[in-house]
């Protein structure tokens, strides 16, 4: 492998693992899903971009086509986690809460 590629896979493992520490040392639900839903698919392309270097045109096409389906995928499901735990916890812990009104309206 090139010193290029090397460096590209772990700087991905790097950013992982800084995700990996935000989802043990935030306070929040909202804080750790955070972490988790921007570095994730930071990691994986930036880990994607440095072993495509080494694998060819189908290698890299097959690690586009999982980029794309994460990048498309991973905003929903976290959008999805955020609204789960905003209903099923109480929520003392916010400063203003924009979206209760709307859930208040929504179940009448």
């Amino acid at each position: 492998m090139t010193i290029v590629a090397h460096l590209l896979m772990a700087l991905g493992g790097l950013i992982a693992v800084l995700a990996g520490v935000g989802l043990l040392r935030f306070d929040t639900n909202y804080a750790r899903f955070h972490a988790a839903g921007k570095a994730s698919p930071v990691a994986f392309l930036v880990t994607a971009l440095g072993a495509s270097t080494q694998l060819g045109w189908g290698g890299t096409a097959r690690l586009a086509i999982a980029a794309v389906a994460m990048v498309l995928t991973l905003p929903v499901g976290v959008h999805l986690l955020f609204r789960a735990v905003h209903r099923t916890t109480a929520g003392d812990h916010l400063a203003a809460d924009d979206l209760a009104s709307a859930e208040r309206a929504a179940r009448y």
